[in-house]
């Protein structure tokens, strides 16, 4: 990839010498919360950079889904 993207997703995870990823997508965050808001269920998530990238989203969430139904 031409520059470092917040979040990917990648087919395969491959250790050597190094940590290498193959077959990367360069995704939206947006995109975690409204496919699988299951696997992203914060209480699952210790508290780290991740977690609070993905409150953000959640908070971002709500609050489209509350401008929405306002309309």
């Amino acid at each position: 990839m031409d520059h470092k993207p917040e979040w990917v997703l990648y087919n395969e995870f491959v250790l050597t010498t190094k940590n290498w990823i193959r077959t990367v997508t360069d995704i939206k965050g947006e995109w975690l919360v409204e496919i699988a808001p299951h696997y992203y269920d914060l209480s699952q998530f210790p508290q780290c950079e991740a977690r609070r990238v993905l409150e953000r989203l959640w908070q971002k969430k709500r609050q489209q889904e509350a401008a929405a139904g306002s309309h």
